[in-house]
């Protein structure tokens, strides 16, 4: 009885043994999961995308990793989704850096824009009788977010050290700021010389600086601390070495950037000096 048994026993034993096997092999031939790439909305998802894809595409040539563009609908919400750590690897402003590089799950620095810093500008429309700061005078303004750096929290800071009244208004964008100033709904707008040279001709024609800001540390290209270290190795590497090859110069153009250099978190302390205090992931 005994042998009878012992035959369907082993026989369903090799199975499982089998079966665990090609488990195993499945798994271990299993693609790694896409790396997400968070890019901070300053401009509509269709302008970033075609802004970043062929970035993208060159880290996946480079690193043998799948890299997939995200973004969010605006500035608070891609805020939000940084305090959760929901991008692998995000591009982000420089105060967002200060904020989310803090604890054991901040994000660390990977990169940054070569021989650039970033400037804050005020834009008017060309028409405007607007001449000084001073002429805005109790005037509404637009600005894409409130922690938006350079397009908001500067400039709104130097109205305010200058004494100069005004109201804001948040419009989810700084191509929203743009188009809004240059059909005159506000007197003036935030932005940053990159965004302004890469809206609309059409949009950009009519509007002129008013005011820029000093230059600071630019946006971070940054990693949250689940990415291996090898990955952050290959990343920054891959992005150092894109200005070295005729496609990654041309992904380079796309961004209007020269280049990218290696980043460390210390690079962001002319930011952390300023002590900026404002509220995250909320529209005020």
């Amino acid at each position: 009885m005994k042998s009878r048994m012992a035959g369907p026993f082993l026989c369903l034993l090799s199975c499982l043994l089998l079966a665990a096997t090609a488990l195993a092999e499945i798994a271990v031939q299993a693609p790694p999961m896409p790396v997400s790439f968070g890019v901070v909305p300053q401009q509509a998802p269709s302008k970033l995308l075609a802004s970043w894809g062929p970035v993208l595409s060159e880290l996946q040539a480079r690193t043998g990793r799948r890299f997939v563009f995200r973004t969010a609908p605006d500035i608070p919400t891609f805020e939000q989704r940084l305090a959760v750590g929901e991008y692998d690897i995000a591009y982000m402003n420089p105060y967002h850096f200060t904020e989310f590089n803090q604890g054991d799950q901040g994000y660390q620095a990977v990169a940054k824009a070569k021989d650039k810093l970033i400037r804050g500008i005020l834009v008017v429309r060309k028409g405007a009788v607007t001449q000084t700061l001073h002429d805005l005078e109790g005037e509404t303004l637009a600005f894409p977010a409130p922690a938006a750096f350079a397009a908001s929290v500067l400039p709104r800071a130097h109205l305010k050290g200058e004494g100069i009244a005004f109201d804001a208004r948040y419009v989810a964008s700084h191509d929203s700021v743009y188009k809004a100033v240059a059909k005159g709904l506000y007197a003036a707008g935030g932005g940053v010389v990159r965004t302004l040279n890469a809206t609309d001709p059409e949009v950009r024609e009519q509007l002129r600086v008013l005011w820029t800001t000093p230059g600071y540390t630019p946006h971070a290209i940054a990693v949250h601390p689940r990415v291996s270290q090898d990955l952050v190795v290959a990343v920054r590497d891959a992005l150092v070495d894109l200005s070295d090859s005729e496609a990654g110069r041309a992904a380079l153009d796309r961004l209007k950037v020269k280049g990218f250099e290696p980043a460390t978190n210390a690079d962001w302390d002319d930011v952390r000096g300023l002590s900026i205090e404002t509220q995250l992931g909320k529209d005020q």
